[in-house]
C-alpha cells in the first residue's frame, strides 16, 4: 500500500499503514479548515451585508447556506472514506466518473487563478492607502503634487511580486504552510469593533438579499481543502468529521458575521467592497490591520500557486509515452515557467480590475461548483453505486466506521459513477 500525495494548504494526508495514534488531530482539524477559509473573503462582507439591504436578511442568508455548507462537508468526507482518495478532485473522478473528475479538475485550476487574482487585488488596495498616508497629497496652496513614481500601485505591487512573493512561490514545497495562515486575517476586526451605528435600511427585493450568496460561498470555501484534512485526521469516523465541520463552519459563521454586522453598521451602503478602504488612511489601528492583513495575504499566495502548479501537473503530465519520465527531468525549468506564467498573468489581471467586489462574485460563482453541485454529483452517484451493509474491515486510510455502514459495492466493473 503506497503513502497518499501530499494535500492542499500544507495538509500532509495520513499514509496507508501509519500507526493508529499518528495523524491530524480533532483541534488541528478545526485550525486547519478554519485557515481554508478565513482570508481575503473577510474583508468582503460588510459590503455584501450593505447589498442585502441590512444585516438582518444577510443574517438568514447565511444560516440557510450554513446547512449547505456543512452537508457539502459531510459528504465529501463520507466520499472520500469509502474511495479512499486524498483529493476533492480524486474523490469526485473516483465516485462521478472520469469526466467529471477532469470537469472538477478544470474548475479547481479556475478557481485557485481568481482566487490570486483577488488576494493581490487586495495586496495593491493596501499598498495604495498606505503610499497615500506615506505621501498626502496635499499643499498649502491647495493643489495636490504629483505623486512620485514609486507609490504608484502598479510599480509597488510589482515590486513586491518580484522581490518577495516570486521567491516564495518558486520552491517546490513550501515549509511555512503550516503558519501562514494563522489568525492574521482577524486583524481587519480590530477596527471594525470601535464603530457607530448608522440607521440600518431594508432590501429592496429578494434579488438584494440573495446578491450575499456569492460573497458567503467565497468566504466559506474551505470544501477543496477538506478531502485531505479529513484524510489526515487521527480519529476518522462520520460523526467526529461531521462535529468538526459544525464547530469550523459555526466559527467562520461567527466571524464573519460579526465583521460584516460592525462594518456596515459603520459605513452603511456606501461601504467599499474591501472594507479597510473605507477607513481613512492616517488611522494608527487601520494602519496596523492593514499590516496584519497584507503580510498574511503575501504568505497565502505562494500557498495557491503551489496548488495552481499541482493541478496544471496533474492535467498536463500523463504517465502515456513516458510523459512522467519527461517531467522529472524538467520539473525545475517547468515550476519556474509556471510560477513565472501564473505570477504575470495575475499580476496584470489585478491592476486593472478596479474593484474586487466584480472578482468576489466570479470566484464566488466558480465556488458554488465546489460546496454545492460536486458534494451533490458525489452523493447521487454514492445513492447509485453504494449499498448499505456491515463492513468487513477497515481499509487503508479510512478510519473506525460504524457498523452498519456504507458498503462499497459497484453493480459491474467499470460503473463508478453511473447511476
Amino acid at each position: 500500500c503506497t503513502g497518499r500525495a501530499p494535500g492542499p494548504r500544507g495538509v500532509q494526508p495520513r499514509p496507508c499503514g501509519s500507526p493508529a495514534g499518528a495523524g491530524l488531530s480533532s483541534a488541528g482539524a478545526v485550525f486547519i479548515l478554519l485557515k481554508s477559509a478565513l482570508g481575503a473573503g473577510l474583508l468582503s462582507f460588510p459590503w455584501a451585508f450593505g447589498r442585502a439591504g441590512g444585516a438582518a436578511p444577510a443574517l438568514l442568508v447565511e444560516l440557510g447556506s450554513l446547512v449547505f455548507l456543512v452537508s457539502g462537508l459531510a459528504v465529501l468526507g463520507y466520499a472520500a472514506a469509502l474511495s479512499a482518495q486524498p483529493t476533492y478532485q480524486g474523490v469526485v473522478r473516483a465516485v462521478c466518473g472520469a469526466a467529471a473528475g477532469k470537469l472538477c479538475e478544470v474548475c479547481f485550476l479556475l478557481n485557485l487563478f481568481m482566487i490570486s487574482v483577488a488576494l493581490l487585488r487586495v495586496v495593491g488596495d493596501q499598498l495604495e492607502k498606505l503610499c497615500d498616508y506615506l505621501y498626502p497629497n496635499g499643499t498649502l496652496s491647495g493643489v495636490p503634487p504629483p505623486p512620485p513614481w514609486y507609490v504608484d500601485q502598479r510599480f509597488t505591487l510589482s515590486a513586491l511580486c518580484i522581490f518577495v512573493i516570486f521567491p516564495l512561490s518558486v520552491p517546490r514545497e513550501i515549509g511555512f504552510q503550516k503558519y501562514s495562515r494563522s489568525p492574521l486575517p482577524l486583524g481587519v476586526s480590530c477596527p471594525l469593533l470601535c464603530t457607530s451605528s448608522p440607521p440600518c435600511h431594508r432590501a429592496s427585493s429578494w434579488a438584494s438579499i440573495f446578491s450575499v450568496i456569492p460573497t458567503i460561498c467565497f468566504g466559506f470555501q474551505c470544501h477543496e481543502a477538506c478531502v485531505a484534512i479529513y484524510s489526515s485526521m487521527r480519529n476518522q469516523s462520520f460523526s467526529h468529521w461531521v462535529a468538526v465541520s459544525v464547530l469550523s463552519m459555526l466559527v467562520c459563521l461567527l466571524i464573519y458575521s460579526l465583521t460584516g454586522i460592525y462594518g456596515y453598521l459603520t459605513f452603511g451602503e456606501a461601504v467599499a467592497s474591501d472594507v479597510l478602504m473605507s477607513y481613512p488612511g492616517n488611522d494608527p489601528v487601520v494602519i496596523v490591520a492593514r499590516l496584519l492583513f497584507g503580510v498574511s495575504i503575501v504568505t497565502i499566495y505562494p500557498i495557491v500557486v503551489l496548488l495552481g502548479r499541482s493541478v496544471v501537473w496533474d492535467l498536463w503530465a500523463t504517465p502515456k509515452h513516458g510523459a512522467a519520465a519527461v517531467f522529472e527531468a524538467h520539473e525545475r525549468r517547468s515550476r519556474v515557467a509556471l510560477t513565472v506564467a501564473w505570477m504575470a498573468a495575475t499580476l496584470a489581471i489585478a491592476l486593472f480590475v478596479p474593484d474586487i467586489g466584480k472578482v468576489i462574485e466570479l470566484i464566488g460563482g466558480i465556488s458554488a461548483f465546489f460546496i454545492f453541485i460536486f458534494p451533490g454529483l458525489c452523493l447521487v452517484c454514492m445513492t447509485g453505486t453504494w449499498t448499505l451493509g456491515p463492513r468487513a474491515g477497515i481499509g487503508c486510510g479510512q478510519g473506525p466506521w460504524g457498523s452498519p455502514w456504507p458498503r462499497w459495492e459497484p453493480h459491474e466493473e467499470g460503473d463508478l459513477g453511473h447511476l
